[in-house]
């Protein structure tokens, strides 16, 4: 009785939430359009129904508004943490040694240093 409950509920909630969001949204999409790129960009103004297929679109093209599941891959950060973990003492001097040589060839010179990347105190 209470999952029933619990679903119709839901149900209930999503059919008065989901109407507005999509008017909120498809709002705020035409909006922007209209006081931004028409001035800027002079393109044509748009209607309402037309920004929610920009909206569409967007959503279809770079994937989801940031809501929602776990990634199924890691990040730089996870798999940098997990080469970092598998090394050694002396693997992971060897690769600070490698980075301050390379950054400071790029240009990087922290504050009052004025010597070269073995002179740099971490």
């Amino acid at each position: 009785m209470e999952r029933r409950y619990r679903i119709t509920r839901m149900i209930l909630l999503f059919l008065i939430f989901a109407p507005v969001a999509i008017f909120i949204f498809g709002t705020l999409v035409m909006w922007l359009w209209n006081n931004t790129l028409v001035p800027v960009l002079h393109v044509s103004e748009v209607s309402f129904w037309q920004a929610l297929g920009i909206l569409v679109l967007s959503k279809i093209l770079f994937g989801s508004f940031g809501g929602g599941g776990r990634r199924s891959y890691p990040t730089w950060r996870e798999r940098m943490t997990r080469k970092w973990d598998r090394m050694t003492p002396e693997e992971r001097e060897k690769f600070k040694e490698r980075w301050k040589d390379h950054w400071w060839k790029m240009g990087y010179k922290p504050w009052g240093s004025e010597s070269g990347p073995d002179q740099i105190k971490p």
